[in-house]
């Protein structure tokens, strides 16, 4: 069976001009009945994802592809010969990202939110030319599950080269005894459980706890080793992405510690600056400051000292007052009197008039 790739928009496009010919009808319909596009064969890939996650799906096409036109297509299934296009190279459509690295002759595929009708078969694919000719395409299924079957810790990993970096993969109950793999997508090379290649000084290992996960190894990296892989269980598959970054060597280590010091050094020059400019700086305003703050209090003392002066010297005239004032009210409550003194008059009998002589006379006048 083949499968023909349908653009809506375009189909609808064909059908409202309104001068079309019999011909462009006939040669339309004959494309839609036999005119093969995308060749659908076996299932290269079988993925899986977690409902409400997302997914980096890569497409590798062969070189002489590179300025051709790449799409991502999708039917809910392989039953009838068509797909339709969600997005091409380079732009964004809803949930649909797919992105052309022509320097590495793949593009990718991101899918974000995944629900369960998003669950189907898609393709990738590099248009070829005409109408009527074939395209290259890779057919994919993707199911969509509230727990995957087969998942893994990180979907991206990297290290130095002559490193190494482990991958963790997880499967369910039903593939614990299921063959367990690390492929490369690129030239499909895979490496099984149990077994070690050290052919090009690396690396790999795979070690599987026989209950529900398998932990791959790769040891020794180097910097061709970067690229896209995938751990499978059985038929299922999860990508993973490698990037290797190079060596850091001695010389450079030495180089960039040198750098360091002298960017150290640099900066305490520059903060040891500061310090001569500031220091100065802020003594001469905290002694400005300081003889600021003592005339204004200076200022202050002087202007209590003649206030109090003042206090004073109206306290003495008010004092001054009120003594004259108190020798006015004595002088006037002065009471003057004279006393009048008379010898004794000698009797030899007691008489009215010997009485009379002892008497002492007295006036009193008041000023």
């Amino acid at each position: 069976m083949e499968m023909k790739k349908i653009k809506k928009e375009e189909t609808l496009q064909l059908f409202d001009r309104p001068t079309v010919s019999l011909k462009k009808f006939i040669v339309f319909y004959l494309w839609l009945i036999t005119g093969p596009e995308c060749t659908t064969g076996s299932v290269n890939r079988k993925l899986t994802v977690q409902t409400g996650g997302s997914v980096i799906i890569p497409c590798y096409y062969d070189r002489k592809y590179t300025e051709h036109k790449k799409y991502w297509c999708f039917h809910d299934s392989a039953a009838y010969n068509y797909c339709s296009i969600l997005a091409y190279a380079n732009e964004t459509k809803g949930k649909v990202s797919v992105v052309d690295h022509p320097d590495q002759s793949f593009f990718t595929v991101t899918m974000r939110n995944l629900q369960h009708e998003d669950t189907g078969s898609y393709w990738c694919g590099e248009e070829i030319g005409g109408l009527l000719q074939v395209d290259e395409t890779e057919q994919l299924h993707l199911t969509v599950q509230s727990a995957p079957d087969v998942s893994v810790m990180n979907s991206s990993v990297s290290g130095h080269e002559g490193d190494h970096v482990s991958v963790q993969c997880f499967y369910t109950s039903g593939y614990q005894n299921k063959l367990k793999q690390w492929c490369r997508i690129k030239d499909q090379s895979c490496y099984s459980e149990k077994r070690t290649d050290t052919s090009q000084n690396s690396s790999v290992q795979i070690s599987d706890d026989g209950r529900s996960s398998f932990t791959v190894l790769m040891t020794g990296l180097r910097l061709s080793d970067s690229g896209w892989y995938f751990c499978s269980a059985g038929d299922l598959q999860v990508s993973v992405q490698l990037t290797v970054t190079a060596a850091v060597t001695t010389e450079e280590l030495d180089e960039k510690g040198n750098n360091n010091n002298s960017t150290a050094s640099s900066e305490e020059q520059q903060n040891k600056h500061y310090l001569e400019v500031w220091i100065p700086t802020v003594v001469l305003f905290l002694l400005l400051v300081t003889v600021v703050s003592a005339v204004k209090l200076r200022k202050k003392n002087n202007r209590i000292n003649t206030h109090n002066t003042e206090v004073t010297r109206d306290g003495d005239s008010d004092a001054g007052n009120s003594v004259r004032s108190s020798s006015a009210v004595a002088e006037n409550d002065v009471t003057y009197s004279s006393v009048t003194v008379r010898p004794k008059t000698e009797t030899k009998a007691f008489s009215p008039a010997s009485v009379e002589d002892e008497v002492t006379y007295s006036s009193v006048h008041k000023q």
